[in-house]
């Protein structure tokens, strides 16, 4: 057995529209093909013993118990390693449920999915899946342990934080879609110029100034004195003597911290002496060269959390301990209270893990006991100094204790520092009377408080703290998204995509968009090359700038990684033709249009799914959708078209030179003598991008005046359309350059020459080497109709073939079709342009069918160029 290739799913795919998170898995069996579950000696008793919980899996089943009936009446190990990977991420304590193996046609080969909550623990969850049951086949030992710790450290180091998370969930449940912008806890919120972001509990609205002021304690204790708000006595100190100079006006206890620490970290409490004063200072230093010494507060430790300047929620902080039973020593008590699975390291868990450090062990001493001695039973037994819940503190929820001054007092100070999420750290011995009035004291004003105590106290009722930081970025009538317009399909989507965005920019609007030519932002290009994938399309939705994103989605980012988006709001489907069949396991037709499908499914329910009434395959995907469907069609004679016109439905169609859109309510039409695009109403592809691109215009809320005046004002020129029908004029012959590159595109091409006069028709061809047999040889056919003489050229990238094996290909094609067929065949595509040419007739019409255009285009314009010196020149010796 072995993993042939493993890839993460980040957003709608193949598999799924909602399941949107999945590690995919693609397992060859080899052998074990031949041994089902039940014919392996002892392998359902040895998996029963290794993860008895996978009891809880009911599988195809629906029963408690299934999977391990499935597993005894005989099922394949792809199937038990889906189980498996679901089970151990779930045993280190992440949320997964979903999975599926699915055979391919490859005998033995399986594609598998399972969900992850961190992508990096899902990939490390395969692995390890696969590791176990090829242990179990020949029963060898399995260190479970081992896998579910490393499991829980990929969980630690690059799962959300508990603050961050709630954010994220908090969104979820509001629609608003989210993207984790780094490896850490910064999260985008919403999309383009509608986006807010988070780092941790700061917001992009977190002033830098109350960040500041915040972080510095002397200054906070300042701000807050001066507006009469209750602190402890005291000031900063760097040495022995500015220390006991400090001691001698505020007197004893006192407590002594860095001056910008956190977390308690460097902070002794209660010092009495002038000797434990000394320790404390120095302990202090390690984290800064200042230190903050106060007037000990005597009292109960509160966190007051208030955002947006209004007070949500406050806690009590106890620290770290343990109450004795009278037998077990502290030590003991305190493995017994960390073996609570609320308990994990740093801030994975609602609670910390108790550690032993110095703080422990001075405290122990001056008790005069240490981690063996035995607590009386029922005696509380403190361990930390301070009451962090980083230390292994818990919180107990006292929301409703305060009271109404003390409120006031708080949504005060957040305005005082500045601090849109605001955590106050106050002693007192009671937070329902005003503290000046009980002798407490503000201790400390935090930015970027952290969430844990609140969402989950030890005690007491949880609160939605994570609620009002989403109300504060996004208030009511707030727009998070921007319009997102995906486009997919066989051909016609890159010119598609390109016209929306031209019309969406003619009304004014910041458009991004992706195409297999580059990113554009503003109508500037900031990447070039084929940018059809998720991540370009997360570089446009993450752009602050962009109003309007129109996103060319190809079949290859679906199928590595999925959507780049949950939701969006039009999804056009030019057309879905036999083109990358026999690539990525999608055989068929039909599988094709599964994978296109992914953008139809993925619009919102109220959005428009824009598909091509004249395509069959079209036609029957919109059966299968939630959303509303639009249609576009080039005679709009179907029945299926007729219908939905009739019924009212958005639609557009080209009819006796009229271009008509209905949509919205609105209707329009144009003459296509007034579209460049359309090339005199010749190119009926063309056509077909037009009605799809100004339908989703249209239904985007485009107005019909910029949707006219960007269809009027979009040129088939090498500018607008790169490598899409740029026709190049010479003084006797012209040459056109296009992107067709499968049969579907030499087709419409063929379509657009038979209603091209000239004297003779030069074609520049070559196979695509990632393309079917029969696909190749098509080409060839429908070449050697629409040409009289052919020049096959060769690609830079075969694309796993050889040029002798592609090129025996197209020309059996072509002269099956047409036996006496005239070709030749040359190397390098821009010398055969080049030829092409030099050897040009008077009325010739040279097509160049090519994928590197821009190449073939520089040749073309440098002929171009030297024909007009020559003319200019003969005219000047004329």
């Amino acid at each position: 057995m072995k993993i042939l290739k493993k890839q993460v799913l980040r957003g709608p795919n193949i598999w799924s529209n909602y399941r949107t998170r999945l590690i995919q898995v693609r397992l060859d069996l080899d052998e074990m093909e031949n041994f089902p579950t039940d014919t392996i000696e002892g392998f359902g008793n040895r998996l029963k013993a290794l993860l008895p919980s996978l009891v809880a899996h009911t599988c195809s089943i629906g029963t408690r118990g299934g999977f391990f009936e499935r597993v005894d009446r005989g099922t394949w190990l792809g199937h038990v390693m889906e189980h498996i990977a679901l089970e151990i991420q779930t045993l280190a304590g992440m949320d997964t449920g979903y999975g599926r193996t699915r055979g391919t046609l490859q005998r033995g080969v399986y594609n598998m999915v399972f969900s992850y909550e961190v992508e990096q623990a899902g990939l490390y969850a395969a692995d390890a899946a696969f590791e176990i049951i090829s242990a179990l086949c020949v029963a060898e030992p399995v260190d479970l342990e081992k896998h579910l710790e490393e499991l829980r450290r990929l969980r630690r180091h690059y799962g959300l934080g508990p603050s961050t998370r709630s954010m994220v969930e908090e969104a979820e449940k509001r629609n608003i879609p989210w993207m984790r912008l780094n490896s850490g806890s910064s999260i985008q919120f919403g999309h383009g110029a509608g986006q807010k972001r988070i780092q941790a509990t700061m917001t992009c609205q977190t002033s830098a100034t109350a960040m500041e002021t915040a972080c510095d304690k002397e200054d906070t204790k300042d701000v807050l004195a001066n507006a009469r708000i209750p602190v402890a006595a005291g000031g900063v100190c760097s040495d022995r003597a500015s220390l006991l100079e400090l001691i001698a006006g505020i007197g004893y206890p006192i407590v002594i911290k860095p001056l910008d620490g956190n977390q308690g970290k460097g902070a002794t409490i209660n010092v009495s002496d002038q000797s434990a004063a000394l320790q404390a200072l120095e302990d202090a230093q390690k984290y800064g060269q200042s230190a903050l010494v106060e007037r000990y507060v005597a009292g109960n430790d509160y966190r007051i959390l208030v955002i947006d300047h209004r007070f949500v929620a406050a806690s009590r902080r106890i620290p770290a301990h343990v109450t004795g039973n009278g037998s077990q020593s502290i030590r003991e008590l305190v493995e017994k209270e960390n073996s609570d699975p609320r308990r994990g390291r740093g801030h994975e868990n609602e609670l910390t893990k108790i550690t032993f450090d110095k703080d422990t062990f001075s405290i122990l001493e001056r008790m005069g006991r240490n981690l063996e001695s035995i607590p009386e039973d029922g005696e509380t037994v403190y361990l930390k100094s301070t009451a962090n819940l980083s230390t292994g503190g818990t919180a107990v929820d006292a929301t409703e204790e305060v009271g109404l001054e003390n409120r006031f007092m708080a949504e005060r100070i957040s305005r005082v520092i500045g601090l849109d999420i605001c955590g106050i750290d106050i002693v007192s011995p009671s937070i329902a009377e005003p503290i000046g009035a009980v002798g407490g004291a503000v201790l400390e004003v935090n930015a970027a408080p952290g969430f844990r105590m609140h969402l989950h106290p030890a005690e007491g009722m949880p609160r939605n703290v994570a609620a009002p930081v989403l109300e504060m970025l996004f208030p009511e009538h707030a727009r998070c998204e921007i319009p997102i317009v995906a486009v997919t399909g066989t051909n016609g989507k890159t010119t598609t995509s390109r016209i929306l965005a031209h019309i969406a920019a003619t009304e004014g609007k910041c458009t991004g968009l992706t195409t297999t030519d580059g990113i554009y932002i503003g109508g500037f290009k900031i990447e070039e090359g084929d940018t059809t994938g998720p991540l370009s399309a997360k570089t446009v939705l993450s752009d602050p700038m962009v109003e309007f994103a129109v996103l060319e989605t190809a079949r290859g980012g679906i199928l590595r990684a999925g959507l780049a988006f949950k939701n969006c709001d039009i999804g056009i489907i030019t057309n879905i033709r036999e083109d990358h069949l026999g690539l990525g396991d999608i055989e068929t037709l039909s599988d094709m249009a599964n994978v296109k499908g992914v953008v139809a499914r993925s619009v919102k329910k109220e959005g428009f799914a824009v598909l091509n009434a004249d395509d069959p395959e079209c036609a029957r995907l919109a059966r299968e959708l939630d959303c509303n469907v639009a249609y576009f069609s080039l005679g709009g004679a179907s029945e299926l078209f007729q219908d939905h016109l009739k019924s009212g439905l958005p639609a557009a169609y080209f009819r006796d030179g009229m271009l008509a859109i209905h949509a919205g309510g609105r209707e329009f039409s144009m003459d296509v003598s007034e579209i460049p695009l359309a090339i005199g109403g010749k190119c009926s592809f063309m056509i077909a991008n037009i009605l799809a691109a100004a339908l989703g215009a249209s239904l985007s809320g485009i107005s019909e005046e910029a949707t006219v005046r960007g269809l009027k004002t979009f040129y088939p020129s090498f500018d607008d359309t790169p490598g899409r029908m740029n026709e190049f004029k010479f003084k006797d012959f012209s040459v056109l350059v296009d992107y067709a590159h499968n049969p579907h595109g030499y087709g419409a091409i063929e379509e657009y020459l038979s209603k091209v006069r000239c004297t003779r028709k030069v074609g520049i061809i070559s196979g695509v080497g990632d393309r079917r047999d029969e696909d190749i040889r098509m080409c060839g056919a429908i070449a050697a109709r629409m040409f009289d003489r052919m020049i096959i050229k060769q690609e830079k990238d075969l694309r796993g073939r050889t040029a002798v094996e592609i090129n025996n290909l197209l020309t059996a094609g072509m002269l099956e079709e047409r036996p006496d067929c005239s070709f030749e065949i040359m190397g390098a595509e821009c010398d055969a342009v080049r030829q092409a040419i030099l050897q040009a007739r008077e009325g010739d019409f040279i097509v160049a069918l090519s994928d590197q255009y821009r190449d073939v285009v520089a040749v073309v314009q440098s002929e171009l160029e030297k024909e007009r010196a020559a003319l200019e020149a003969g005219q000047r010796v004329a």
